[in-house]
């Protein structure tokens, strides 16, 4: 078994924990009416896009997601959260020096021993969810839920729902396609966009993310016989029978979206495995992007 699959299949308990241990760190996290801006890079990026989505909706503030590298300092925040698993990212280690002594800020990390725990105001370890494989799993969907957890919006079918993803089969056909295309709306364009990424870096995999309502826009041109749909949450109405129609293979997203990601995770390792690829080392690729001065 490669790292990446003992990881994912950690999952669950990561996020029963993460959920469990919260209310310890409700002074580090934003809280109701803050103005925040929660920033990442990759995979973390990505989360930092779910979360935003996921703390705006919920009306407990205005939140925005950016790319660290793209962090606008022009504007005001009340508060900045930093993902990084490894704590050695450049860019994130730069924006949060920028940010010091003019906005509080927390970095969630999986490492205690890394720069972060100096660089941001506040730091919350989730040593627990740390990982040996290149590509991030359980690290990123387990600072997820912390941040689900802090807004009262991670349940027990969330953990149920994971368990099923682990459990049932992929759908038949699946693993030969060629193409993916992942789609998801409000926060779970965040998880589609991660889930292309998955794909890409274990599998190299021919991958793509939309909004769903956007797909219909010009990427649905693409879909045919070999390719596959996949979407995260409810769909547009109409939506499923457009792509069937392409001869393209339709994926309903029936778990929590979250738990739909779980699955484009093992997707990313089946089809690895059938190209006899490594998904623990992905092509250039490292656990930390580190930039020389």
């Amino acid at each position: 078994m490669t790292h990446v699959e003992d990881e994912l299949i950690d999952q669950p308990d990561c996020w029963t924990r993460a959920a469990a241990e919260v209310h310890q760190y409700a002074r580090e996290l934003p809280t109701t009416g803050e103005r925040v801006a929660i920033a990442g890079c990759g995979t973390s990026y990505f989360m930092a896009q779910a979360a935003a989505a996921l703390r705006e909706d919920a009306g407990h503030g205005e939140t925005d997601a950016f790319a660290a590298s793209e962090f606008p300092h022009g504007r005001g925040y009340d508060r900045v959260v930093a993902l990084t698993r490894s704590g050695t990212t450049t860019e994130v280690l730069d924006l949060l020096a920028r940010l010091r002594g003019s906005t509080p800020t927390t970095a969630i990390t999986a490492d205690p021993h890394t720069p972060v725990m100096k660089a941001a105001d506040h730091v919350l370890v989730l040593d627990y969810a740390d990982e040996r494989s290149v590509v991030q799993t359980r690290f990123a969907t387990t600072a997820l839920t912390l941040l689900r957890a802090h807004l009262g919006l991670h349940t027990d079918t969330v953990v149920a729902d994971a368990r099923t993803a682990l459990g049932e089969p992929l759908p038949e056909g699946l693993v030969d396609c060629g193409q993916f295309t992942f789609l998801g709306r409000g926060w779970s364009v965040g998880l589609a966009n991660e889930a292309a990424l998955k794909m890409r870096e274990a599998s190299r995999s021919w991958t793509e993310a939309y909004p769903a309502t956007e797909y219909r826009h010009g990427p649905i041109s693409i879909s045919t016989v070999g390719t596959a749909t996949w979407m995260f949450g409810e769909a547009p109405d109409g939506l499923a029978q457009q792509v069937r129609a392409t001869g393209a293979l339709w994926v309903p997203g029936g778990l929590d979206p979250l738990a739909e990601l779980v699955r484009a995770q093992r997707l990313a390792v089946a089809v690895a495995a059938a190209r006899g690829l490594d998904p623990d080392r992905p092509r250039h690729l490292t656990r930390s992007v580190i930039l020389g001065s």
